[in-house]
């Protein structure tokens, strides 16, 4: 579990094909870091395999480089880097799984005062788990949900996270590793398995359905 503040920009050192899947060197300065441990990469959790110096290595299954980005980032690319949630510790975010729901794209870029609001374009499969001023990790980065369309989402970065992560230099078309929020997840799937809902359950499902919630 992570709750979506970068702690290192890291960088992808090699990317070495194993079956289907790859095993991933990349450069961090966090430490100390343990062996088996998770680490969330640009909002992908993955287990330690490795520690070099100032570097580990992790292997990406064959899924996980078919669901986001890790397994098309060029060798040298800057990457997010957060250890897991270190229990008693404060959430500055939300809480983030490391399990990546679609790819989107930047789409538009508009300044607002010195932040600047970014739009992604998805698949349309991240809709039903969205609210505005709710949460969305982009990259790993834990933001504020601020327009929700059919097939996009709109999110405004403040100057401390545009310095502190790659969103303030990313360019347009890039593409990004998109995860809802996990109790948004779940509260949609429970409301899908309810055969036998209750009459003022099915007037809920009615509202969300027609608000473009299920």
């Amino acid at each position: 579990m992570f709750t979506g503040i970068v702690e290192d920009i890291g960088r992808l050192m090699s990317r070495t094909s194993r079956g289907g899947g790859a095993r991933l060197r990349i450069a961090t300065t966090l430490t100390p870091l343990v062996l088996g441990e998770s680490i969330a990469v640009m909002g992908i959790c993955l287990t330690v395999h490795q520690i070099l110096d100032g570097a580990f290595e992790a292997d990406a299954s064959a899924e996980t480089l078919a669901r986001g980005t890790l397994g098309r980032l060029a060798v040298g690319h800057r990457l997010h880097v957060e250890r897991a949630l270190l229990v008693g510790g404060r959430v500055g975010g939300h809480f983030v799984a490391g399990h990546v729901d679609c790819v989107g794209r930047l789409s538009a870029r508009k300044p607002v005062g010195e932040a600047v609001e970014l739009t992604f374009a998805h698949d349309g499969s991240l809709a039903p788990y969205l609210a505005v001023k709710g949460s969305v990790a982009v990259d790993g980065v834990s933001l504020t949900v601020n327009e929700v369309g059919a097939r996009t989402l709109g999110v405004t970065v403040v100057p401390h996270t545009l310095e502190q992560t790659l969103l303030g230099a990313m360019s347009m078309g890039t593409e990004v590793n998109l995860e809802a929020d996990l109790l948004a997840r779940y509260v949609a799937r429970w409301f899908h398995v309810q055969p036998t809902a209750e009459p003022s359950q099915r007037n809920l499902l009615s509202t969300l359905a027609s608000s473009g919630y299920l």
